[in-house]
């Protein structure tokens, strides 16, 4: 049963998890699940990143001790599990948890034996907001492209990694498709970069402007670990690297895939400077890394600097999970920002699920009552034209396996929404309704038909619980109930699957 490891970026928290998030969070727990449903064996690890000099700067604008802030914004991310209705296996702290530092530590010293860590000048135009090196061409007017932040002057003297060693063995990775980056853009992208030449990038600060926060570099206390070495190094830390554990045996080095979700503004960090340094340690480098584009509000990415942000937890409550992953998953385009309302989620959820998924599954049911007493009918005929639905089903499957296989989650939910849309169509040509009439009035032929239909039917809400389960899976345990016969062989009373949700004031 090969091994699939699955991991989210590991947020920082300054603070509060915003709505970008949750998108990530939700498309990894979407492939566990879906990789799960197909027998393998699957870990789905998430984190969060604590040593980083913004959340130093963000605790003491708070005026609370670092670790004090630190924990309770972590716990916020810990607590999106449930409205979310994520699945992940693991949840590091990078702060505080035993296994990291272990771990950071023994990556250090492995890049260290190979040659490829060494003392020299660090100077530039650094972003706090980004913990990242700009070059003056990449500033936008003078600011950070990400957060709009004019970046600091900073010059001191610290450990450097050879990255520069690297440029043909990652180039190689990613064109032989070793290493997998999608949407192809994305990896045209890195390889532009790579081709433009490495350079050896900075691996620590200085531990005064880290203001002691963080891990010391190994046998020089005076510098702390640079964020991004640190924060990267949790995807092999967690699985206790550096604690003896065989966990990375199991799920890096022998896993068939280990697959990196990442929004495109830590691209370069995932695709380059982290293949870099597992190989360096003589780890093998990831299999899958894919890229989703940012969720904006009026345009503008949704960012805790911005202040813009918008409380997963909070739509969750309001509008229910299944409303909040159903949009993320079905609105968000695999290339190109996505704009958020609460307009746009409400839509997606009464157009679809509502009036789409949920209705076909009500009236199913409804129907079996009232012309079957509930009993499904024993029926395999496939009633006449029934062949659509039938290709819809059928097709669902290979189609939603082949988009997730390429991180595509709205051409996905797609496949499973054509059934349901041809589904409802053929209710609506067959009319039900109309075979039950024509069997009051002594038609068997009608009635044979009605069986197989509603036994047809029942079969493709079945089959509809099974598809949706790793995307909305509560919901699909709701459908999978409905059309269940339980005690006496009868289908329970038909009941809403989804309420209809109220407008926001």
């Amino acid at each position: 049963m090969p091994n699939i490891y699955i991991t989210a970026t590991i947020p920082y928290v300054n603070a509060r998890p915003h709505l970008g998030h949750a998108l990530e969070f939700v498309q990894a727990d979407v492939l566990a699940r879906h990789y799960r449903r197909q027998h393998n064996a699957v870990r789905f690890q998430m984190g969060t990143d604590d040593n980083s000099l913004k959340n130093v700067l963000a605790a003491e604008a708070a005026g609370v001790p670092v670790q004090e802030f630190v924990d309770a914004n972590a716990d916020a991310f810990t607590e999106l599990a449930g409205p979310l209705s994520l699945s992940g296996d693991d949840m590091i702290r990078t702060s505080s948890d035993p296994r990291h530092r272990p771990g950071v530590e023994r990556l250090w010293r492995a890049c260290e034996s190979a040659g490829d860590l060494y003392r020299g000048h660090y100077e530039g135009l650094y972003c706090v907001g980004s913990e990242q090196l700009y070059l003056p061409e990449e500033l936008v007017d003078g600011r950070c492209p990400e957060h709009g932040t004019v970046p600091e002057r900073v010059s001191e003297e610290n450990w450097f990694f050879r990255l520069s060693r690297y440029g043909g063995l990652l180039r190689d990775r990613i064109v032989s498709g070793a290493l997998r980056i999608e949407p192809r853009g994305r990896r045209n992208e890195v390889l532009a970069f790579i081709d433009s030449g490495l350079a050896d990038f900075s691996v620590s600060r200085s531990a005064a402007r880290a203001r002691g926060w963080g891990i010391p570099v190994p046998g020089d206390p005076g510098q702390v670990i640079y964020v991004w070495w640190d924060a990267l190094g949790n995807y092999v830390t967690a699985l206790g690297y550096g604690t003896g554990s065989d966990e990375v045996e199991r799920w890096w080095s022998g896993a068939s895939r280990r697959i990196h979700l990442v929004g495109k503004g830590v691209l370069r960090f995932h695709a380059v400077y982290w293949p870099a340094m597992l190989a360096s340690a003589g780890l093998p480098l990831p299999t899958d890394i894919f890229v989703h584009d940012y969720l904006t509000i009026d345009g503008e990415k949704i960012s805790k600097s911005r202040g813009n942000t918008v409380d997963p937890m909070a739509l969750a409550d309001a509008y229910g999970t299944d409303a909040l992953r159903w949009w993320l998953l079905r609105d968000v385009p695999r290339v190109g920002d996505a704009d958020f309302t609460v307009k746009r989620l409400l839509a997606r959820y009464h157009d679809e699920l509502a009036n789409g998924i949920g209705n076909l599954v009500n009236r199913t049911v409804a129907m079996v009552h009232r012309y079957r007493a509930g009993a499904v009918p024993a029926s395999d005929e496939r009633p006449p034209g029934w062949q659509p639905v039938a290709a819809a089903c059928e097709r669902a499957a290979q189609q939603v396996d082949a988009a997730l296989g390429d991180a595509d989650f709205r051409r996905a939910t797609a496949a499973v929404w054509a059934i349901a849309e041809q589904a409802n169509r053929y209710v609506s040509q067959t009319a039900p309704w109309a075979l039950a009439r024509a069997e009051t009035a002594g038609d068997r032929t009608a009635a044979r038909h009605l069986d197989a239909v509603l036994a047809a039917l029942v079969g493709v809400c079945r089959d509809l619980a099974g598809q949706l389960e790793p995307f909305l899976p509560d919901a699909a345990g709701r459908i999978a109930a409905q059309s269940r016969a339980g005690a006496g062989g009868r289908l329970p009373p038909p009941a809403p699957v989804f309420a209809r949700l109220d407008s926001p004031a």
